[in-house]
Formats: C-alpha cells, sequence, structure tokens
C-alpha cells in the first residue's frame, strides 16, 4: 500500500483499489452501463449516462481531491485486474480527528459483479487502509435496517454490531433508523 498526497492504492488478489482519477472516466462509465435492472431498494445507484460527460466527471473528481486534502472523505474506485473493469466504490469519510481518529466506511458494488466475493475482498481491503493508511483507530458502518446484504457483508468483514441509532440518517425525505457496525484497530 502506499499514499501520496492523498492518493490511496492498494490491491488483493483480485482487486486492485484506488483514488479515482481523471483518466478513469471510461471505465466508471462503463461499470454503470453494464448495471443489471435495480434488484432492491438499496441498489439504487444507477445514473443518467446522458448526463456525464469527461467535464463533469472531471469535476466531481477534483470535489473528491478537495476533500480527501481537507482529510474529509476518500472515495475509492474497485477495479477488477483481469479487465480493468470498474466494480464499485469504497468511501472512507473522517467523523472526528484529535482523541477519537474515528472514520466511517462505505461501499457499493455494482450489482453485474454481485456474488463473487468482490465485496468482502474490497470491504476488507478497505478496512486496511483505513487503519494502517488514514490512522483511524475506530471505522463504523451505518446500515439501514432492511438491508441484510449489507449486514451480511459488514460481519463477513469483522465489523460487530453496537447499536441501533434512532432517527439517524435523513435519507428519502425522513429520518431513517440504522444499525451501527464498528471495528477498532488491533
Amino acid at each position: 500500500m502506499k499514499t501520496e498526497e492523498k492518493q490511496l492504492y492498494t490491491e488483493t488478489d483480485r482487486l486492485y483499489i484506488k483514488t479515482l482519477e481523471k483518466e478513469d472516466y471510461e471505465r466508471w462509465t462503463e461499470g454503470f452501463r453494464h448495471r443489471l435492472p435495480s434488484q432492491h431498494k438499496f441498489d439504487g445507484d444507477s445514473i443518467n449516462l446522458e448526463e456525464w460527460s469527461q467535464e463533469r466527471f472531471d469535476g466531481m473528481v477534483e470535489q473528491f481531491e478537495k476533500m480527501a486534502e481537507n482529510d474529509d472523505l476518500y472515495v475509492l474506485g474497485i477495479f477488477r485486474k483481469s479487465d480493468d473493469k470498474h466494480i464499485g466504490k469504497i468511501d472512507l469519510s473522517t467523523i472526528m480527528r484529535d482523541n477519537f481518529q474515528w472514520g466511517m466506511i462505505g461501499y457499493r458494488i455494482h450489482n453485474q459483479f454481485w456474488n463473487q466475493g468482490y465485496g468482502t475482498e474490497a470491504v476488507s481491503e478497505g478496512l486496511t487502509l483505513a487503519f494502517e493508511e488514514l490512522g483511524y483507530h475506530r471505522v463504523e458502518a451505518h446500515i439501514n435496517l432492511d438491508n441484510p446484504a449489507s449486514i451480511r457483508l459488514a460481519e463477513k468483514v469483522g465489523l460487530t454490531f453496537e447499536c441501533t441509532r434512532k432517527r439517524f440518517i435523513y435519507e428519502d425525505d425522513k429520518w431513517t433508523d440504522n444499525h451501527v457496525y464498528v471495528k477498532n484497530a488491533d
């Protein structure tokens, strides 16, 4: 693993995970282009590709770079080594530094790549980045109560259930309850 000017990069047996760059535009759009129809209510990360030009993508990448420079958010693309396909993303957010070193992990795998172990492989490596490269002591995942696939993934990578936070996240025009899964640095 290496970190250069907030650029993160790591590899697993089948994947490489890295800070998104402007050069990733074609692979990023291709990942969305080949998504299957939505499989359930938490599989809604499709986008209108007609609205996503190289210029718009570049602007998004520049925003991500600024957030990483401020240690707020790190958005990492997940790519398959065998064919360079973009298969999803991990985001690592800083909740609080100082005496806490507390972060949050989010993840999404394009549905055409589900049930192949990529999520477990990528999120496990994302946690390694969070602890070893970003120096978090505690990492949380906030998961909707009715998202069993995300709960299973969190448990597979060693996150443990801590609590349910009531009316915790504002989404879909209402405050929703979320399970908190957590892992502390070794």
